[in-house]
């Protein structure tokens, strides 16, 4: 058969081969949470996808599969109905075939703290896949599905992009539907897509994008028109950042000056104040977003409960694991009342002079250049990369969540083995920009295949 096959003929003619293939590689990663592959379609629906499989992060609803956010919480549920996004990708021919691991309620950068499995890296599986949609990432990089869904609250699709070598898209907020994402930080997280070819990615998002009457955050905004990219902001002072990351950030400026982009180094004078601007605000919303999942209406329930306060206490308790305790309690702490000014409020104050901050970069540039994560992928347990270091390091990407403005990690290096991601930060509505840039930049350094990874399943 020839490439021009539909993707379901290919995977039907050829089912064996690609369950096989998956199941193989879905030993050593354990990218998914729940994994049909041999459910590809006998038909497909007509359209650009068609019959496609994709992978969905098990944080977004798909209809007839779990529903489990990687957490005990929520491990026996079983979603009624689709996310809009999957409704639509659906529509357009694709096809779900599994649902992937994250860390619990998407919080955190390793996919270590997930409940209910362990993700390992495809390019060595010693080393995490970042998080929160590790799982995902993993997928797409090991050729087990053309593309993936993830969810995006402070970085959670870029950072594990950067560590898997594939491209890791978070558009502007309120571009792609968050109907059927469950909630952690709602004015913070958006669904993204991952895939190793950056014109599928283009096609998902033109599929997924539009304003959806189910989420009053959604928008029907009209992408700018897309002009050339002429002129990239630089980071002047770039510190705490691993050599090899380094090397990569240098050599990635060097590319773009070859291109004939005109490179500016500025400085974020508010970069500083990030981390704990997003993670005073992510940790209030999820305070709020999670007090839902009580035992009582849905959610793990205790066998025996003497009364309403002690049947939460034990659901609770049981149901949620450590890091989405602290978050929850952090949370409700600058909240309460006397705090909410002191760290609440402050916060979003500090959210605007970073989102003032950045609008004075694109005054000067067309895009901006930074970082995707301080460091390569980190070996499993690695202690000097703990739960508060990790939080450190989020600091290139939580901007973009802070501001709302859509930002695209992209392979751009292979240090001692391992990819290494950039990030190019564009203003609200122009997408494609980021795609342009993307696009130029893979004339001097190509999406890398992971070792062992067949590229036939992956295109």
């Amino acid at each position: 058969m020839t490439d021009a096959t539909p993707a379901w003929k290919r995977f039907r003619a050829r089912l064996t081969d690609y369950v096989s293939y998956a199941q193989q590689w879905e030993k050593k990663i354990g990218s998914f949470l729940s994994f049909r592959p041999d459910q590809v379609p006998d038909s497909a629906v007509a359209g650009p996808l068609e019959g496609l499989p994709f992978g969905v992060k098990d944080n977004i609803a798909v209809k007839g599969f779990p529903l489990t956010c990687g957490s005990k919480m929520l491990a026996d549920l079983v979603s009624p109905y689709d996310a809009t996004i999957v409704e639509r990708l659906k529509a357009a021919g694709a096809q779900v075939i599994g649902k992937t691991n994250l860390d619990e309620f998407g919080m955190g950068s390793s996919t270590e703290n997930s409940a209910l499995g362990k993700t390992n890296n495809p390019w060595d599986t010693a080393r995490v896949a970042g998080g929160s949609s590790g799982g995902s990432a993993a997928a797409v990089a090991a050729g087990l599905v053309p593309f993936a869904l993830g969810t995006d609250t402070g970085g959670s699709v870029r950072q594990p992009a950067s560590f898997c070598g594939v491209y890791g898209f978070k558009p502007t907020y309120g571009v792609m539907s968050r109907y059927g994402l469950t909630a952690y930080a709602s004015s913070l997280e958006t669904p993204g897509i991952f895939a190793k070819d950056l014109d599928l990615l283009e096609t998902v998002f033109d599929i997924a994008k539009g304003k959806d009457d189910n989420d009053q955050t959604s928008l029907d905004a009209e992408m700018m028109t897309p002009r050339p990219v002429k002129t990239i902001a630089i980071l002047e002072d770039l510190a705490d950042l691993d050599p090899a990351v380094k090397s990569v950030y240098d050599q990635t400026c060097a590319s773009l000056q070859k291109l004939g982009f005109e490179l500016v180094a500025v400085k974020l004078s508010t970069l500083e104040y990030a981390v704990p601007a997003y993670y005073t605000i992510a940790t209030a919303e999820a305070s709020s977003n999670l007090a839902r999942f009580n035992g009582i209406r849905y959610g793990l329930r205790p066998v025996y409960a003497e009364n309403h306060e002690h049947l939460v206490r034990q659901s609770r308790s049981a149901g949620f694991g450590n890091e989405v305790k602290t978050r929850i309690m952090v949370g409700t702490y600058v909240l309460r009342s006397g705090f909410q000014d002191q760290y609440y409020t402050k916060a979003q104050k500090v959210r605007t002079l970073i989102r003032n901050d950045l609008q004075k970069v694109f005054d000067r540039a067309d895009l901006l250049l930074t970082p995707t994560f301080p460091t390569p992928a980190f070996v499993h347990g690695d202690r000097s990369m703990n739960e508060f270091q990790q939080k450190l390091a989020d600091k290139f990407t939580v901007t973009a969540n802070l501001t709302g403005i859509p930002a695209l990690s992209f392979p751009a290096g292979l240090v001692t083995g391992l990819p290494v991601g950039m990030q190019f930060s564009a203003p609200a509505f122009c997408e494609g920009r980021l795609f342009e840039a993307a696009r130029r930049f893979a004339e001097t350094f190509a999406v890398p295949d992971c070792p062992g990874a067949s590229t036939e399943w992956s295109h």
